[in-house]
């Protein structure tokens, strides 16, 4: 089987399949326009109020676009998944545990949005139409669909995100137009105050961070595959501008109809059908990218295994979970990822620049990295603690999680980095 055929899994991609960073930008935008990323925008703007939401809105994506700013030039540069970049600073055996780890977190997320889907649409057909579709058939079908995206890679699912992110926008952009229009005024927005204000604005960016968290730690899968290093920090732009404007999008119509199930604002404008089919196409393009990501990670667990089969086991797994109600525990879920993911960022940033000196060589992995190994569990341990908040570092535990993972690191690894700077 050719690499390209299977996705550079193990090995790096080659000039022949480099692509522009506006097409690696349009499918991280796609992502954003997501049903969960929709519900996630409703939530905050419901619990926490507009313009406490918009500033949860403005630090997570600080946070994630400087991370994903020093991540993707790493992807560019080695031309490696993230998943064989781990294998560098983590060690053959260490890398798969981890990758493991990253594995059934996007299977998760594969799970949480066909749920979504299959909810939406059901409370879609039970009160506009005459019949109902079950949950459960809609979840499989959705997954049959998205499987065969992601079975072909990173191409088909370029050409799912060329289709939706354009219409997408413009509907959601429309459907923004005519909440504005019914406002009296843009006070009656940043007046607006929850009748149980059940939320801090700590937790609902925490809650945010956690949602994209994994974007820093994957980027390279997409950057490996653009051109140049100034494409591939253009490609983060699809996160920047993307994932806040589409929380706000969902926001304001949230907030003037008190609605967070998206097919029910849509009621109120009279745009079932179209948001249906809208809502249908982003889960599409957004779980392919799910499945395509948690695949490849699978896929450097033990090599014997091809990609496509690795797809199809991966994607059965996430129906599952899905019909197994796994969204109810999505704000937990996210959480989790918080403390477990930045940590993971930040060490292998470290190893590849300061370390390695942007020089990775397939031929040259170790078995074991203990230090990577023992720096993340250290520095997820002290988070889930100040998480807990039995004590505080800098008040937030995915910061702490990031900030820790560099400095036990460090603490490790002295020796070499001052060698690599003389």
């Amino acid at each position: 089987m050719s690499n390209q055929a299977d996705q550079y899994a193990t090995t790096k991609v080659q000039p022949k399949d480099f692509v522009s960073g506006w097409v690696v930008a349009l499918i991280i935008a796609s992502t954003g326009l997501s049903v969960s990323t929709l519900f996630l925008g409703s939530e905050i703007a419901l619990g926490l109020g507009f313009e406490k939401a918009l500033i949860a809105f403005g630090i997570s994506t600080l946070v994630l676009t400087l991370m994903c700013m020093a991540t993707t030039l790493i992807g560019n540069r080695s031309r490696l998944s993230t998943y064989m970049i781990l294998h560098f600073s983590f060690g053959e055996y260490g890398a798969k545990i981890v990758n493991f780890i990253f594995g059934v977190t996007l299977v998760g997320w594969f799970a949480v949005a066909l749920e979504l889907l299959a909810i939406a649409i059901f409370d879609t057909t039970t009160s506009a139409f005459s019949f109902t579709i079950s949950k459960e058939i809609i979840i499989i079908v959705t997954s049959l669909i998205t499987t065969i995206t992601a079975v072909y890679g990173i191409r088909s699912i370029e050409k799912v995100a060329n289709i939706s992110i354009p219409i997408l926008t413009a509907f959601l952009g429309y459907v923004f137009y005519l909440t504005i229009n019914k406002l009296e005024s843009w006070s009656v927005l940043f007046d607006y105050v929850p009748e149980e204000n059940s939320m801090t604005l700590f937790k609902a960016t925490s809650i945010l961070i956690g949602a994209a968290v994994l974007f820093p730690v994957l980027m390279a899968d997409f950057s490996r595959f653009v051109k140049t290093d100034k494409q591939s920090l253009a490609s983060v732009l699809g996160l920047t501008i993307g994932t806040p404007l589409a929380y706000i999008l969902s926001a304001v119509p949230s907030i003037e109809t008190g609605e967070v199930d998206i097919i029910k604002i849509m009621g109120e404008y009279n745009l079932v059908i179209p948001a249906f089919l809208l809502l249908f196409i982003s889960t599409w393009s957004t779980n392919a990218t799910n499945l395509y990501s948690a695949s490849l990670t699978f896929t450097t667990i033990n090599k014997k295994w091809t990609f496509k089969s690795v797809v199809m086991i991966s994607s059965l797994f996430g129906t599952l979970l899905a019909l197994l109600g796994f969204a109810t525990y999505l704000f937990e879920f996210l959480e989790f990822l918080g403390i477990l993911a930045p940590s993971i960022s930040s060490i292998y940033f470290i190893h590849f620049f300061w370390i390695k000196r942007q020089r990775y060589n397939l031929d040259e992995i170790a078995k074991w990295e203990p230090a990577a190994l023992i720096s993340w569990i250290l520095s997820s341990f002290i988070s889930v603690l100040t998480y807990l908040e039995i004590f505080q570092i800098t008040g937030a535990y995915f910061l702490d999680s990031f900030l820790l993972g560099a400095v036990i690191y460090c603490a490790f690894k002295w020796k070499a980095i001052l060698n690599s700077t003389i």
